[in-house]
């Protein structure tokens, strides 16, 4: 999350609505998937879902405690959310540390910074569905796991 509300853009959103999107990301920052009982609906969906998630929020809750023991000082800053009625977008960047393995990459202790683009859809104060893209692939690079080319006959 931002270091405060003042750096924080955030327009077009209910305080609920709002309070819910912060909350998904809080959910991995502080280590408590738990919160998504506060921030997302039951049947809520994660698209696409990542490899091995299951549906729905009780899905999600694994997918973050595996996520916490690859990257256990992650952080998500929310850099901006664009809000329209029951709609929100969301800019963000995620930091940390490779300490564990994640996507079947063994933990290299490098230090990374993520930029996350999100999109969701919001019902009675909780997200329903979630569209998401992080860079993988940069941190890949950053991490010095970029997967090696074959090279080409001349």
């Amino acid at each position: 999350m931002a270091p405060n509300d003042d750096t924080l853009a955030v327009t077009g959103l209910t305080p609920q609505e709002r309070r819910a999107v912060e909350t998904l990301y809080r959910a991995f920052s502080e280590g408590n998937p738990d919160l998504l009982d506060e921030a997302v609906t039951e049947d809520w969906q994660d698209i696409p879902l990542n490899p091995g998630q299951q549906p729905g929020r009780e899905g999600m809750k694994p997918l973050i405690r595996g996520f916490l023991a690859a990257f256990p000082d992650t952080r998500i800053e929310v850099l901006e959310i664009i809000g329209a009625p029951g709609r929100a977008a969301v800019r963000a960047v995620m930091t940390g540390t490779h300490r564990g393995e994640w996507f079947g990459v063994a933990p290299t202790g490098r230090s990374f910074r993520v930029a996350i683009h999100e999109f969701h859809r919001i019902a009675d104060g909780r997200l329903t569905h979630t569209w998401h893209l992080e860079d993988w692939f940069g941190w890949m690079n950053q991490i010095g796991a970029r997967p090696v080319l074959a090279q080409e006959d001349a």
